[in-house]
């Protein structure tokens, strides 16, 4: 799964390649908790293991897209 996070006041845009059985539902939750303001710090690990902390204040979009597998390519219907 795709993660996008814009950052707010500035172009800046951080992607992350989430493992693909991650819980979207939980993900969701925790981006939720970041934007309310319920966490200071919204913290993901990428598919490599990677941690990514990131600012809950800073955020300024978050979109949760499909693995690549799943992204069609073409003039197909």
């Amino acid at each position: 799964m795709d993660v996008r996070i814009g950052i707010a006041d500035t172009t800046q845009i951080i992607e992350v390649e989430m493992d693909d059985d991650m819980d979207r539902d939980a993900l969701r939750s925790d981006i939720e908790a970041a934007l309310a303001g319920k966490s200071k710090i919204l913290w993901l690990t990428d598919r490599k293991g990677k941690e990514l902390a990131v600012p809950s204040e800073q955020i300024g979009f978050v979109e949760l897209g499909t693995s690549d597998a799943e992204r069609k390519i073409g003039f197909g219907a």
